[in-house]
């Protein structure tokens, strides 16, 4: 690894604050989805937010081919290759097309599922109603998915954050108006909420396409018949299917420590979601370091420019790292006060304070994780991280936070441990795989039929 400049934190600074704030904007849609839906009753918040787990779950593939599409495309950037970028967009536009079918069945799957699970009987069919009207927004936002990776990786990212915003207003007023009946409109609880979702996504996702088609346009048009080739196509699903089963892997463990949590007591549930919470939005910008890391390093490898991705991604990691570093000194500094902005409850607070801490440990392995991903993700390496998170998050750290939480007794924060361990070690395997493979030969992923260029 190299030293890395000043351009090239600046280049990655420039990239990284606006695809940050793109994903606290994705964030806020759902927050604000919950808030409102919270105000019809707990079990209508309850039937949405256990939705969103199925939705998550069964789209993480779809979710995994779209992030494919950053080293493909900005590798295709950074060799200047035109070409390159037309397949690589329009054959992400036809996997997202192809996985719609799957998506959907799975979704309508979904109430079923959940009372065979044993969920709460009284949240099944209110989930179960919820998710037959989101269907008709998955093709927009698969679309969608893939249109805002292609535009990320060519350095398109102001469009992108403007759109959303505007969502966002969008879909708060459609929910005010849908769920609780406003302007004449009938009040449709739940449903309206998911019509909102909906309505909002294709929103999104023409409004990206409208506002970005000058710049599109010589990518989508012609469409090519090139993008029906085997071989780039499974070189684009040979990179998306593991990160897809990568974030499942990892957004799973922390659901399965929330279910474990329930046999601790509701409290512990509470001060759970409340540290995670905290958690999630600042880890929003390690996330936005991660993607441009990965558009960075894909640009350098596509330039034939080695030492231009060691540096940046030294560069990435050291940003990531040392901004989780400041806020885990907060969470750790005032737990106490940052949950009583959450709950009034005080035994709430004082599970939620006992977690905040831990909470600021684990987010700095978090954060370097999630950048370490980003790089990797750059140089078009998917398969090795799938096995580095299986390991470390479901054959050491969930063990060890079962064998403290319950078996040496420390409840919430035993589970916790278990979590802290499992990050640490991906982090470590992550950033170890970084370096193995910086020393390399950097090899960009061949948009054609070919199979590698060298």
């Amino acid at each position: 690894m190299l030293n890395p400049t000043r351009a090239d934190f600046r280049a990655l600074l420039e990239l990284a604050v606006p695809l940050a704030a793109v994903q606290v904007g994705l964030m806020l849609m759902g927050l604000v989805d919950a808030a409102m839906v919270g105000r019809l009753s707990a079990d209508a918040l309850g039937a949405v937010a256990v939705a969103n787990v199925w939705f998550f779950a069964i789209t993480t593939i779809a979710i995994g081919c779209s992030l494919a599409l950053d080293p493909i495309i900005s590798q295709a950037k950074g060799a200047g290759d035109e070409t390159g970028i037309a397949l690589g967009l329009q054959r992400g536009l036809l996997v997202a097309a192809g996985l719609c079918l799957p998506t959907v069945l799975g979704l309508a799957a979904g109430e079923p599922v959940l009372k065979a699970a044993g969920q709460t009987p009284t949240l099944v069919p209110l989930a179960g109603e919820y998710l037959l009207w989101i269907l008709p927004g998955v093709l927009p936002h698969l679309a969608f998915l893939s249109t805002r990776q292609a535009l990320q990786a060519l350095g398109i990212v102001r469009p992108v954050l403007l759109v959303i915003l505007t969502t966002n207003l969008l879909n708060a007023g459609l929910n005010w108006i849908l769920i609780f009946g406003h302007l004449g409109a009938p009040a449709l609880g739940i449903r309206g909420a998911a019509l909102a979702t909906t309505a909002s996504r294709w929103a999104m996702c023409l409004g990206l396409v409208m506002a970005t088609w000058p710049r599109l346009r010589r990518y989508l048009l012609p469409v090519r018949a090139e993008i029906w080739e085997a071989g780039p196509l499974r070189r684009l699903l040979g990179i998306g299917i593991p990160v897809g089963f990568q974030l499942l892997a990892e957004y799973g463990v922390f659901g399965l420590v929330g279910l474990l949590l329930g046999r601790v007591g509701s409290v512990a549930v509470a001060g759970h979601q409340i540290a995670l919470n905290f958690a999630a939005l600042t880890f929003m910008v390690p996330l936005g370091i991660g993607a441009a890391a990965a558009v960075i390093v894909g640009r350098a490898v596509g330039a034939r420019d080695p030492e231009g991705a060691r540096r940046v991604a030294t560069a990435a990691v050291v940003t990531g790292a040392g901004f989780m570093i400041v806020t885990a000194l907060l969470l750790v500094s005032f737990p106490r006060g940052l949950a009583a902005w959450y709950s009034p409850d005080e035994p709430v607070i004082a599970m939620a304070a006992s977690l905040l801490p831990l909470a600021g440990l684990f987010q700095v392995f978090d954060g370097t994780q999630a950048v370490a991903m980003g790089v990797l993700r750059g140089l078009g390496d998917a398969k090795a991280p799938v096995v580095i998170n299986v390991l470390g998050y479901y054959v050491i750290g969930l063990p060890i936070g079962l064998v403290l939480g319950f078996r040496e007794g420390l409840g919430g924060q035993g589970l916790w441990w278990g979590l802290v361990v499992g990050l640490a070690v991906v982090a470590a395997l992550l950033i170890g795989r970084v370096l193995v493979r910086m020393r390399r030969p950097l090899e960009r992923i061949e948009p054609r039929g070919a199979a590698v260029a060298g």
